[in-house]
């Protein structure tokens, strides 16, 4: 049986591939049989080892050395020089169905790279055009996480870094993420959308020192620190923030009496010295709480 015609394919499919042109001296059907089998071991190969998602893994871990990027991009068919922004996304399940999701929200045609990290975490490598409004980055963040909540059920948390222009630029934008992911479950775990460039002042507090932490929480509270608040104290101290400190709209949205808003209040003023009805202490209050956080995480680790 002559295997030339099948030899042919193989050899430009190894060429389109690898970039690599080969010529093959094979006269007997059995030649073209044995080289037709290797040059399709040798495909194999290389997809596995050289696929899109390990090349753009190892950008984002910094796995790729410099030199070799713009040289396995075009390899790869990936555009070196693209504007992007990197989401990093965390669920407690990557499941089939979140992928298939994931793959109907970005078609082939839109450019985007999904790319599996470790269990639970994925980046997904997404093209912006300049002329896109300020927000748009913001808006399709939601719009995963509120689709994989709808049609997965699935709890989702994400970040995103700020726009690279370079492949070069991944290792950068993956640490972004990664810290915004970090510093957002850390300070504001009610929310699922966390910007690199929006972390306020929790990306202050994460980066100073556990002992300037402590001798600012010493300086409050004095000898006595508190541990933890109740979920329900809690809860209210973060209605009662969000309303702006407003006790009558706050009791309204708790369903809870005005008299019994104050009294829970108070309860708080003598166990941390503070008002929480003073702007001075709940901003105070607040910055306190988020420091307790950070050294209660800290010493888990």
């Amino acid at each position: 049986m002559d295997h030339a015609p099948e030899l042919d394919k193989a050899l430009r499919e190894l060429g389109r591939i690898t970039g690599i042109t080969l010529e093959v001296s094979a006269d007997t059907p059995e030649q073209q049989k044995e080289a037709l089998t290797q040059i399709r071991c040798l495909c194999a190969a290389y997809r596995e080892k050289y696929n899109k998602t390990d090349f753009l893994r190892g950008l984002m871990l910094e796995g790729v050395p410099s030199y070799d990027i713009h040289d396995r991009a075009a390899r790869l068919h990936i555009p070196a020089e693209e504007k992007r922004v990197l989401f990093l996304l965390e669920t407690k399940d990557l499941d089939g169905t979140v992928m298939e999701i994931l793959k109907n929200l970005f078609p082939a045609q839109t450019r985007t790279y999904l790319v599996p990290i470790r269990e639970g975490s994925m980046a997904i490598l997404h093209p912006v055009k300049s002329g896109d409004a300020p927000d748009a980055v913001g808006r399709l963040a939601r719009t995963i996480v509120d689709t994989l909540n709808t049609e997965a059920l699935a709890h989702v948390q994400i970040s995103f870094s700020a726009a690279t222009d370079s492949l070069a630029d991944l290792s950068g934008a993956y640490r972004e993420a990664a810290l915004a992911l970090r510093v957002g479950k850390l300070f504001y775990s009610e929310q699922t959308v966390f910007p690199y460039n929006e972390l306020g002042v929790g990306r202050l507090i994460y980066q100073l020192p556990v002992t300037l932490c402590e001798n600012f929480l010493r300086e409050i509270f004095g000898d006595e620190v508190p541990d933890s608040f109740d979920d329900d104290t809690l809860a209210t101290i973060n209605k009662f923030f969000q309303n702006n400190l407003n006790i009558a709209e706050t009791s309204r949205q708790l369903h809870m009496h005005r008299n019994t808003l104050i009294y829970r209040l108070e309860q708080i003023q003598k166990r941390t010295g503070l008002d929480l009805r003073l702007f001075e202490d709940a901003m105070t209050f607040k910055i306190a709480t988020m420091v307790m956080n950070y050294l209660h995480t800290e010493r888990n680790q």
